[in-house]
Parts: C-alpha cells; structure tokens; sequence
C-alpha cells in the first residue's frame, strides 16, 4: 500500500488537470482518497472495467465511475495501466483466444464462409472481420469477468492485511502486558 500511495497523485494534482476542472470539487471530497475495505475493491473494480472496455481515456472514465460509486480514485486510475502500451499486446492476444472460443471462428471457416472467400480481398476482409470481432467480444468478456475477479480478490487481500497487521499489533500488547506483569 506504501508503493501505490506514493505513485499516485494527490487530490490537489488531480483537482488542478484542466480536464477535471469543472467537477473538481467532487475529487477534493475525502472519502474518494481514503483507502477502506469497501473503496478499495470497488476501486480496483472501476480501474479493471475501464481498462478494457474503452482504449483511450481510461483513467478519466475509471475517476469518474468511481465518483458515484464512492470508490477509491487513485485506484482506480492506477488500476488501468494493467493495459498500457507495452502489455497491450498481450491483452490483445488473449482477447482475441477468448472471442475465438466462443465464436468458434474456426468451425465457421471450414464452412460456406471459406468456400467463398477463396478471392484475395474477400480473404482479407473475411480474417479481418474474425480478428477483429473475436478480439472485440474477447475485451468485451475481459471487462465483465476481470472486474469481479479483482473486486473479490483485492477484498480477500485487503482482508489479509489487516489481520495480519491486528495480529502483529496483539502479539506487540501481550508482549508489553507480560514484561509488565513479569516487571511486578
């Protein structure tokens, strides 16, 4: 938590962005900065579902989606860089591997559907179309599933860290409670 609170920008930084000025008394609001066990999932949510569903922008639609939903900001916004230009690539191709799974191009293609596209344009278009619609729906999926899967498993890491930390903190009193005792 030490690391994403010093990468991510203060509520003045972000208030300050001449794109968020119209509505930047609502990121000056305290609760959108702290980090609870409810804004953050929530938070990690909004970056993921942002993310993948829009290519440009994601920052500012993951702050704004995380206004009405009282979700963690920085989060958010730190959230999306999980598709930044040099793992775009990647997102990519399993985008495009989840939407052939459930298109099922390669089943089409044996079909009616290759038989006519044996011309040179009309082969190019074909693929294009497949790649480009199996990698669109794969985004599509990778936004709805990749929210849920973070949301839970930030909320199970959040929930780690603070009884750990309680732990830490009730095995510190009993020891100070026992070299007290035993001081007596």
């Amino acid at each position: 938590m030490d690391v994403i609170r010093k990468n991510t920008p203060t509520r003045e930084e972000m208030a300050q962005n001449k794109y968020l000025a119209p509505i930047a008394h609502r990121f000056l609001s305290p609760e959108l900065w702290r980090f609870t066990r409810r804004s953050v999932p929530r938070g990690v949510a909004l970056g993921l579902f942002a993310g993948f569903i829009v290519p440009i922008g994601q920052i500012f639609l993951a702050a704004f989606l995380a206004l009405p939903t009282r979700a963690n900001v920085p989060l958010a916004a730190l959230v999306t860089f999980v598709t930044n230009p040099f793992t775009l690539p990647f997102w990519m191709v399993v985008a495009n591997r989840i939407g052939e799974f459930f298109l099922r191009f390669e089943a089409a293609q044996a079909g009616v559907a290759a038989a006519a596209s044996d011309n040179g344009t009309w082969a190019y278009l074909t693929m294009a179309y497949q790649i480009g619609a199996s990698t669109l729906l794969g985004c599509l999926v990778l936004a709805v599933v990749s929210p849920i899967l973070g949301y839970f498993v930030s909320s199970w890491v959040w929930r780690a860290v603070v009884s750990r930390k309680r732990a830490r903190r009730l095995k510190a009193m009993e020891a100070r409670l026992d070299q007290r005792l035993g001081a007596q």
